[in-house]
C-alpha cells in the first residue's frame, strides 16, 4: 500500500536482529532508528532501550545511555551483556562504584565473555585497585589471548606499579585496538629492534601527542649512538626540541617527503627497546632548553607586564578536550579561585586551545597575564616558562616541557594518574625537577588546590 509504514510487517525479532547487527558494525545511527521504532510500539522493550542506549554511548550521550540500559536490566531477563556495557558507561561517568558493581554481575552472570572481565579490568583501575585490576586483564586474555584492550589495561596497570620489564611488552598491543591509528602507512621494512645499524637508515616517528614525544624524545642520544643515519617523522612543533637532541637527524614533517630507510620505529616504543627501568632512565634532565633570542624576548616582556617584586607563576588549567581521560585530568580556572588570593603573585595563563578563554572572565586579587594571543608555539612556551619562578599545571604536555627544561613545576594528577607518575609519590623519576599532588579521592580537587595554596604561603 502507498505510504504503508514498510517495517509493519517485520517481525519484532527481525528488526532487532537488524538494529544489533547495524550496532555491531558500528553504524549506531542506523541502529538507534530501528530501536526507536521498536520503541514506538513496545515503549519497554528491553532489547530495543540496551541499543538506543548503545547508540547514546557511541555519540557521548552517556547519562542518557546509562539511563536507558538500566531501564533494559530492570524491564528485562538479568543477562551479562546488559551489565557488561553498562559497566563501561558508568566508568565514562565516573560512577566507578556502580561500574564495579555491574561489572562483576556481568561475569558472574558469563564467567567465559572476555570483555566483562576488560571492563571489569577498567574499572578497578580507575579506583586504584590495581590487584583486582590486573587479574581480570589476566583473566580476560585467559579467556581471549588476542583481546588488545586487555593487554593494554594490563600494561598501563604495570607501567603505573613500576613494572616496567612486562609492563613495556604489554603497551606494544596499543595499536591493535579497534580504531587505533596505525602509526605510519604500510610498509614492508620491518621494526627496528634496537641493535646497532651502522648502516642503512632508520624512520622514527613521532606517534603520540606533544607530551609523550617530549618524554620520549630524551632517548634520541640512545638512538644516535646505534643508528648513524636518522629520518625523524614529527610535529613542526617539535622541530626545534628535536634538533636540540639529534642536530644529525633528517626531519620530515609528511610522508610524501619521506626518503627510503631500511628499519623503522616509533617514540612511545623506545622504553622497550632500551630496556627501561626506574634505574636506568636515559638522559638527565634538562635535556631540553629555551630558544635564547625567544628567551631574552619574553623576559623583556614579561618584565614589562608583571608588578615588580611579584612571584611570576604560570598556569596551565586543562588538556586537549579530545584526549580520553581528560574530564578526569583538567578543572576550570573558577575551581583555581582559592590560589587566586595569593599576595605578590602574578599568574601568567599558558593555556592553550578552548579553555584559554576561561582567562577573560578571570577576577582575582593576583594579576592574570593573559599570553594566549602572543604565544605561537612550544617554544614561545618554553622561553615563557624559563622565565618564571614556577609553574602550576595538569597532566598535559607543559608538564613534561617542564621537566624536560628542568623548571619547577607543580602538577595536579587525579586519583588514577596516567601511568607515567607512578603511585604514591611526590616526585618523578622521569623529571626531577617537578612536584606532584595528587587527589586523595576520585574527582577531589579541592584538598590538592588548597595544599598548592598552603605550599604556596
Amino acid at each position: 500500500m502507498s505510504g504503508a509504514d514498510p517495517m509493519v510487517e517485520v517481525p519484532l525479532g527481525v528488526v532487532l536482529s537488524m538494529a544489533a547487527q547495524l550496532e555491531h558494525r558500528g553504524l549506531t545511527a542506523d541502529s538507534e532508528r530501528l530501536a526507536d521504532y521498536v520503541l514506538a510500539n513496545f515503549p519497554l522493550q528491553p532489547d530495543a532501550l540496551h541499543l538506543k542506549g548503545l547508540a547514546a554511548a557511541a555519540d557521548g550521550r552517556n547519562a542518557l545511555a546509562a539511563s536507558l540500559i538500566e531501564s533494559a536490566i530492570a524491564h528485562g531477563l538479568d543477562q551479562a551483556l546488559y551489565h557488561r556495557n553498562i559497566s563501561a558507561i558508568y566508568e565514562r561517568l565516573g560512577r566507578l562504584d556502580k561500574a564495579v558493581s555491574a561489572g562483576r554481575r556481568a561475569v558472574a552472570l558469563d564467567p567465559t565473555d572476555a570483555q566483562s572481565y576488560h571492563n571489569l579490568t577498567v574499572a578497578h583501575a580507575r579506583r586504584l585497585e590495581l590487584d583486582e585490576s590486573i587479574a581480570c586483564a589476566r583473566t580476560a586474555l585467559s579467556l581471549n589471548p588476542a583481546l588488545p584492550g586487555a593487554h593494554f589495561a594490563l600494561a598501563e596497570a604495570l607501567l603505573l606499579r613500576g613494572e616496567f620489564a612486562e609492563g613495556w611488552r604489554e603497551y606494544e598491543w596499543r595499536f591493535r585496538i579497534p580504531g587505533a591509528a596505525p602509526p605510519m602507512p604500510p610498509t614492508d621494512r620491518p621494526a627496528w629492534d634496537g641493535t646497532p645499524m651502522p648502516d642503512g637508515t632508520l624512520l622514527l616517528v613521532a606517534d603520540q601527542g606533544f607530551g609523550d614525544m617530549i618524554q620520549f624524545s630524551r632517548y634520541l642520544p640512545w638512538v644516535a649512538a646505534r643508528c648513524a643515519d636518522i629520518v625523524i617523522a614529527c610535529d613542526t612543533e617539535m622541530r626545534g626540541f628535536i634538533s636540540q637532541l639529534a642536530p644529525q637527524a633528517r626531519l620530515i614533517t609528511g610522508w610524501p617527503g619521506c626518503p627510503p630507510y631500511q628499519a623503522w620505529a616509533v617514540f612511545s616504543g623506545l622504553p622497550l627497546l632500551h630496556g627501561t627501568t626506574l634505574e636506568n632512565l636515559p638522559a638527565p634532565c634538562p635535556y631540553l632548553r629555551a630558544d635564547p633570542e625567544l628567551l631574552a624576548r619574553w623576559r623583556a616582556r614579561l618584565d614589562q607586564l608583571a608588578p615588580a617584586g611579584h612571584r611570576r607563576i604560570g598556569l596551565v588549567w586543562a588538556g586537549r578536550p579530545a584526549h580520553g581521560n581528560d574530564r578526569n585530568r583538567s578543572v576550570t580556572l573558577a575551581r583555581l579561585r582559592p590560589l587566586f588570593d595569593c599576595p605578590d603573585v602574578s599568574f601568567v595563563s599558558l593555556q592553550k586551545g578552548p579553555a584559554a578563554g576561561e582567562a577573560g572572565v578571570y577576577f582575582g586579587r593576583a594579576p592574570l597575564l593573559n599570553l594566549a594571543a602572543e604565544v605561537d608555539s612550544f617554544a614561545d612556551t618554553a622561553a615563557i616558562m624559563a622565565s618564571l619562578d614556577l609553574v602550576i599545571t595538569v597532566d598535559t604536555a607543559v608538564a613534561h616541557l617542564a621537566g624536560a627544561l628542568g623548571r619547577p613545576a607543580w602538577v595536579m594528577l587525579p586519583f588514577a594518574p596516567d601511568w607515567r607518575w607512578l603511585l604514591g609519590r611526590a616526585d618523578s623519576p622521569w623529571y626531577p625537577g617537578l612536584r606532584l599532588f595528587r587527589q586523595g579521592a576520585p574527582g577531589d580537587w579541592d584538598t590538592v588546590i588548597d595544599d598548592i595554596k598552603a605550599n604556596l604561603g
